[in-house]
């Protein structure tokens, strides 16, 4: 740089230097512009709704979608849900298969919620949305490998923040708590977390899982719901509706997502005996109701144990040694008496 050329930048900065805050402050407005016009911009294009936000408790969303999924597909082939929070109904259990769209739902759920509380308008037909103090979510997987913290470890590490930092104006979205262990562990831990979040938290809790023992849940807490994710069975196929309806399913169709990712029709015809074996062996009853998912001689993994019959335990409690033969005769036409007249 020649000495004019140098002099020349320095005169530059100089003036600069002087009208800094002015420039700085100039910089913020257009980045807030900026920020604006591209939200209104997405709003208008993306028919996006005005929220109605309060400081109530319910968050009500009516045919929501996500904002950033529904620009990767064709227009009109999202499949937009609804979804409905309120002190009677914060707990929503959604079953379904993989690849059914139960994480999108959770995702444009949260997404919604944070769109509307910094001042835009949502992706949905309407809105009405209670502010939440915090969004917590538990979806995907991942690890610390560095850190010496399995997947599983990372899970429950961010899980038990959830449970010690929600309060009842929380939005908390969980997807498949529990998988990285085995099954009763898993489901356990999966159980413990809803019933905590129900009855100690009070919060707005989503809950997607594969565990069908949690569709349970309902019949013991008053204000949780189960949800699906709508499949189509068409014999070997199935149809993946991406629509969130009520109630449970008690089909996983991991199989058939299988076959359509590629596996060898071997493997997927072994995998199918597989599992009809497995069924038999637990005498698993397909297409029962949740309650009755076993067979009725089967005790449910929380079911309470039976009462005692008052005869057998008449029986275990008689010396026979004392009795005489008449009286043991006199106790087994009782017994046989008492055993007539309940069949």
């Amino acid at each position: 740089m020649g000495t004019r050329e140098a002099e020349l930048f320095g005169a530059l900065r100089g003036l600069v230097a002087q009208a800094v805050t002015r420039i700085q402050t100039t910089g913020r407005v257009l980045a807030r512009l900026d920020v604006w016009a591209g939200l209104a911009e997405r709003a208008v294009s993306g028919r996006y709704v005005r929220p109605q936000v309060n400081d109530g408790y319910d968050l009500i969303l009516k045919e929501s979608r996500h904002p950033v999924i529904e620009r990767m597909m064709a227009r009109e082939s999202f499949i937009p849900n609804s979804a409905r929070f309120t002190d009677a109904e914060r707990v929503a259990l959604v079953t379904g298969p993989n690849m059914a769209g139960k994480s999108t739902i959770l995702r444009q759920i949260g997404l919604c919620v944070v769109l509307a509380q910094m001042g835009s308008f949502v992706p949905a037909a309407s809105a009405s949305i209670g502010s939440v103090d915090r969004l917590f979510t538990r979806v995907g997987a991942s690890d610390n490998l560095a850190g010496g913290q399995s997947t599983f470890m990372v899970e429950m590490s961010e899980t038990s923040a959830i449970l010690h930092n929600a309060t009842p104006q929380s939005l908390v979205l969980l997807d498949e708590i529990g998988r990285g262990t085995s099954t009763y562990d898993g489901v356990a831990i999966a159980w413990a977390v809803t019933e905590h979040l129900h009855d100690q938290v009070g919060c707005k809790t989503m809950f997607a899982t594969h565990y069908h023992e949690l569709m349970q849940l309902p019949e013991r807490l008053q204000h949780a719901r189960n949800f699906n994710v709508a499949v189509q069975d068409a014999g070997d196929t199935v149809l993946f509706l991406h629509r969130l309806e009520p109630g449970g399913t008690n089909r996983s169709y991991g199989i058939h997502v299988g076959q359509l990712a590629g596996l060898p029709a071997p493997v997927v015809s072994r995998a199918k005996e597989i599992l009809l074996a497995l069924e038999d062996e637990h005498r698993m009853v397909p297409g029962a109701p949740p309650h009755a998912s076993r067979d009725p001689g089967q005790l449910g993994l929380f079911s309470e144990a039976p009462a005692p019959d008052p005869m057998v335990e008449e029986l275990r409690s008689l010396d026979v040694n004392s009795l005489t033969p008449l009286e043991a005769l006199n106790r087994l036409a009782d017994f046989q008496r008492r055993v007539g007249e309940r069949k």
